[in-house]
This record gives structure tokens, sequence and C-alpha cells, in this order.
């Protein structure tokens, strides 16, 4: 079954699995589980890091046939009543075979929210809207994030797992100005571990005038993490689209996906 997700990530731990806190995937493979009375294991597009949103997260889980019902989306309304209000299970449908959340995704995408608002975040939005109290030029950060586009070593925005590849292919990269909120959009293949924030990180840095285009260009020929570059609160930061290929495309991209990441151990969306 594939499964929709929505929560607010203030009060996790993140996605994955940690034992004694409190994370996503927890709650929802406990409760998911006592309602199927089976123990499941979900497959997540994107494990997202303590503190970060989603809207558009996607996971799926093996069940047995019998204990999906004719129309599984029935258990959207049941899972409602059990799971906790900062996370929903919006949809659930019966995927093929050959779907699988993570190694299916072609790419993932994400939103950050900031605020130069001088009284900070509205209190509706405190949650998933970083106050910056400076001042920033949007069109230099515009022009600075489509230098970064295309396929490189990003080791300079990753924090180092052992065994792990820091080479992506940037899609997206967008700066938007509503008022005093601005936004950022980002899209890739995957992420590496903390990659979006510290990209929205050294932004930052340029929209303030501290850095210029040419020092964030030259973060590409670095081969490990930059102290130079600082990590953005983890709020602002939203999960909110996967993209898969259509059905009968799936089997290929799992095999793409996965002859890519053959020798190392992909980070498969984290942000």
């Amino acid at each position: 079954m594939r499964l929709d997700v929505s929560y607010d990530g203030t009060d996790f731990s993140g996605w994955a699995r940690q034992r004694g806190l409190r994370t996503v995937c927890g709650e929802l493979e406990e409760k998911l589980g006592a309602v199927l009375r089976t123990p499941v294991v979900l497959t997540v597009a994107g494990r997202t890091d303590a503190g970060v949103h989603a809207t558009g997260q996607v996971a799926h889980v093996d069940v047995p046939a019998e204990l999906v019902p004719d129309e599984p989306d029935c258990l959207v309304r049941r899972l409602a009543r059990f799971v906790a209000e900062d996370v929903r299970i919006t949809a659930i449908t019966r995927a093929p075979a050959e779907f699988d959340a993570r190694f299916s995704a072609m790419r993932r995408h994400y939103e950050y929210r900031l605020t130069t608002a001088p009284f900070g975040a509205e209190p509706l939005r405190a949650r998933d809207t970083v106050a910056h109290p400076r001042a920033l030029d949007v069109d230099a950060m515009q022009a600075a994030s489509a230098r970064l586009l295309g396929l490189h070593d990003f080791a300079a925005f990753c924090k180092r797992r052992e065994g792990a590849t820091t080479i992506r292919e940037l899609q997206r990269f967008d700066w938007r100005r509503d008022g005093d909120l601005v936004v950022a959009s980002v899209s890739a293949d995957a992420f590496c571990w903390s990659m979006v924030r510290s990209l929205v990180g050294a932004l930052l840095a340029v929209g303030e005038g501290r850095r210029d285009e040419e020092w964030l260009a030259s973060l590409l020929h670095e081969r490990a993490r930059s102290s130079a570059v600082l990590v953005a609160p983890a709020h602002g930061l939203c999960l909110v689209g996967v993209d898969y290929p259509p059905d009968d495309q799936l089997g290929a991209r799992n095999l793409t996906t996965r002859e890519t990441r053959s020798h190392t151990e992909c980070c498969g969306g984290t942000t």
C-alpha cells in the first residue's frame, strides 16, 4: 500500500525510528499495525530530520493481501481516530508490486519559509516559518542559486556519512518574495543529510551581503563539509512532494536507482 503523509515535525525527533524517542515512523507503524492487527514496517521517500515538516511525504508498506480492504482509502478515517493530531495519513492506495517509496522516486521537492518582518513570524505560522531579522537581497540569492544547479558533488553542504555519496543532481533552487515572506523551492533526485538546510544557510549569507556568488560556486570544489556554511533552522523546512514515474516504468526506475547507489549507502532524501 502507498501512504501519503503529512505532519508537523515540531514535536517529532525526525522520521526514522529511534529507541525511546517520538518519531513519525514510530507513531505510524504502531497505529497502522494496531488497525491492521499485524506488525508493519514503513519505507519512506525522504527521511526528514527532527523539526522538519511534510505535506507531501510518501511511504509504502507490504501487508498480507487478505488484510487490505477492497477500498484501502477507508483506512484513512479509521487511522485519524488513533494517530496524534500532528500527523495524518491523507491517502492510502493499492500500489503496484514494483512500487518502492524510496527507490522508485525520481525527485523530491522541498520548500523553506522565512520572514524578514520586524515582529517575526505570524503566530499561526511560527512553527513552520523562521524569523530572519536581517534584510535579504532575493535577486542576488536567485542569481547565486542558479550556479548550483546540475549534477555536482555537494560535500560542502552535507554532513558526512560513512560510505555515502554526496553527488546529487540539483534540479531546482528558486527564491520568491511575497512582502516579508521569503520562500525557497528546492528539488533534486535525492538529498544528503542536512543538504537542503545547508544550501539555504549558504544563500542567506549571500542575501545578507556577507558572501558573494563566486564564494558560493567555489564550494562545489570542496570535498568535505565546509565550516563556513551554516545550517538553517529545521522548522522552516517542509517536504512538499515526491515524483514517481508511470506504473509501467517503476521496475526500471528501481533498477536505475539501486545501481546508482550500489556502492554507497544512499541518504534517500534526508534533509
